[in-house]
């Protein structure tokens, strides 16, 4: 997709000064979308600054900020501890330094500390990405194992509220070295858990910046975010309750692919075959003792067999896109017979549809009926060509199952 640009990045080597209105409509994204990825993955190459990025400095104290309130449970201080970071200084702020010895990389490092209303409203809708790198809109040398570019097919609002017809669908937040930046996220059944699942499906460059960077931090998932479709205008004073109806839920563990973490990058399309992750996730306040799933009241089944490319009528891509045309702060879809898309030839094939949807879509899931009839996650949004004409995602298999059962069987029964 077409890279994402912050509205206080520099443009041909001038800051642009940054406007309220300019800031929240440029929400951004943060994606591989790399071919260009689509919630366009951000460029970490030069992260290892030690100084945080506007955004990420209001995180902290401040207006409507945490005032640096940190929950810090002692499975987690003890991880920060073994990684050589101090807990009490993680709580009032050294989150924010992304040197490179700070920076988390290994599936293991994974550690998420919850801290209280650090995504407040303001902070959710004006999450900003890096751009990424542009690629041209198709991939060369692929003869024989790519099908035909598909049309564009043009993204469609789901009716609202959203709950009531895409109830699994949700926005994730998180932190990186250059801000704050947005994907998308799908609420999936856990087999260990059965009807009482917290376990969330999105793409890797979501969680993990790939070979060149770490994991990001104050990963956060909101259901049905904007439940009811609010304007821009109309979310600038609606209260928390009108943006996260069903709370904010934080990143307990996450796992990606071992692929991803060596190879993934913000552009290139390098991964994408095994840009996937699992989050287990844990409400930032009290949930009544009730699951995500049961807090939704909704779990889509995981299709590790989907049938194959022909037999596939259509699949249904599922994102908050919030690069232009669009500001991150509607849930649409798009509809479309899938077909086939190779990268690199030694890596599997992804499926690809027509869809107009930009980055912030990343992670997103994608449905179609598995094989049982019945429908199922089958993939997630993981790139696109700058025009935005189509997405990619990659075909879940053995590496994407192996990840799944991991989440699931590191908290059976809890």
């Amino acid at each position: 997709m077409r890279p994402i640009r912050p509205t206080d990045t520099a443009r041909g080597g001038r800051r642009v000064r940054r406007t309220r209105s300019s800031a929240l409509a440029a929400t951004a994204v943060a994606a591989v979308l790399a071919l260009t990825a689509t919630a366009c993955g951000p460029e970490e190459d030069d992260a290892g600054g030690t100084t945080p990025s506007a955004s990420a400095d209001q995180s902290s104290g401040g207006s409507g900020g945490s005032g640096g309130k940190v929950t810090i449970p002692d499975d987690l201080k003890n991880r920060l501890k073994e990684r050589g970071i101090d807990p009490d200084k993680w709580r009032d702020g050294e989150w924010k330094n992304w040197d490179r010895d700070k920076w988390l990389r290994e599936a293991k490092d994974f550690v998420n500390p919850i801290i209280e209303d650090l995504w407040n409203p303001d902070r959710m809708r004006e999450a900003d990405k890096p751009p990424a790198g542009e690629v041209d809109n198709d991939i060369s040398g692929d003869d024989g194992v790519t099908d035909p570019t598909p049309a564009p097919v043009r993204a469609a609002g789901v009716a609202t509220p959203y709950h009531d017809n895409a109830p699994e669908s949700g926005k994730l937040l998180f932190d990186g070295p250059k801000g704050s930046m947005v994907c998308s996220a799908t609420v999936v059944k856990d087999p260990a858990n059965p009807g009482r699942s917290n376990m969330v499906w999105t793409a890797g460059h979501c969680v993990h910046a790939g070979k060149k960077g770490g994991w990001y931090r104050n990963i956060a998932f909101v259901p049905a975010y904007n439940n009811d479709g609010l304007s821009m205008a109309e979310l600038e004073n609606a209260p928390k309750e009108k943006i996260a109806p069903y709370g904010v839920w934080w990143g307990q563990w996450a796992q990606t692919s071992e692929q991803w973490i060596a190879e993934g990058a913000a552009a290139g399309g390098q991964g994408a075959p095994y840009d996937f992750a699992v989050l287990r996730v844990t409400p930032e306040k009290g949930s009544g003792g009730k699951s995500l799933e049961e807090t939704v009241g909704s779990a889509l089944p995981v299709e590790f067999n989907a049938p194959a490319v022909p037999k596939i009528a259509e699949m249904t891509a599922t994102g908050y896109p919030a690069a232009p045309p669009y500001d991150g702060q509607k849930l649409l879809q798009c509809e479309d017979r899938p077909g086939r898309l190779s990268v690199f030839r030694d890596q599997p094939t992804m499926y690809r549809i027509g869809c107009t949807m930009t980055g912030g879509s990343s992670g997103g899931g994608w449905v179609a009926a598995g094989q049982d009839g019945k429908p199922a996650l089958v993939s997630n949004t993981s790139i696109g060509p700058v025009t935005a004409g189509w997405l990619a995602g990659p075909r879940l298999g053995k590496e994407a199952e192996g990840v799944y059962r991991a989440v699931s069987e590191k908290y059976a029964g809890q």
